[in-house]
């Protein structure tokens, strides 16, 4: 298998995958090396392939449904972090990413795409073992949040739920 071929059947792959799939899945089974794939993954990128790296892996970025809509947020610990992010799933959203500003990149973004409970229970867990590696931390906890969600009332939900909890970024 040629070059051009591996990435069409990376494509096919990702398209095909109910869930993210890894660099190092995507090498096994294409038996090339984890670095090749993530290299492939680039090129389709800058050939404009949507392909999102979660931290569990690579998926095709889904197709827009319903309202998308972004939300400043503040949280402190992790339990409010978990607070905020069952809020939104259990309300019917999408936490697509998360985005911070920083004086010299700009806008630094990170793909979530947490739609569930057990979603933000691996991200709960990921976090707890690298907590040094929140965006958040980098702003006081103030961050932004791209929610997806089924309709506009939806999200208005969310924001007052979060809202009630003390949850939202609000400059006083």
């Amino acid at each position: 298998m040629n070059a051009a071929q591996r990435r069409e059947c990376i494509l096919t792959r990702l398209n095909s995958a109910g869930a993210p799939l890894s660099a190092s899945t995507l090498a096994a089974e294409l038996g090339v090396s984890r670095q090749i794939v993530v290299g492939d993954v680039a090129l389709l990128r800058a050939g404009g392939a949507q392909i999102d790296a979660t931290p569990r892996g690579y998926q095709l970025h889904p197709a827009e449904k319903g309202y998308t809509g972004i939300l400043a947020c503040v949280h402190c610990t992790q339990e409010e972090m978990r607070r905020e992010l069952y809020t939104v799933v259990d309300q019917g959203g999408t936490v697509v990413d998360v985005a911070v500003e920083n004086s010299l990149y700009g806008e630094i973004r990170a793909t979530l795409n947490l739609c569930n409970r057990y979603d933000v229970d691996n991200f709960i867990r990921q976090a707890a073992d690298a907590p040094e590696s929140l965006l958040s931390r980098m702003t006081g906890g103030v961050h932004l949040h791209t929610l997806r969600c089924p309709d506009k009332d939806t999200f208005a939900r969310i924001r007052d739920a979060l809202e009630q909890q003390g949850l939202l970024y609000r400059k006083e």
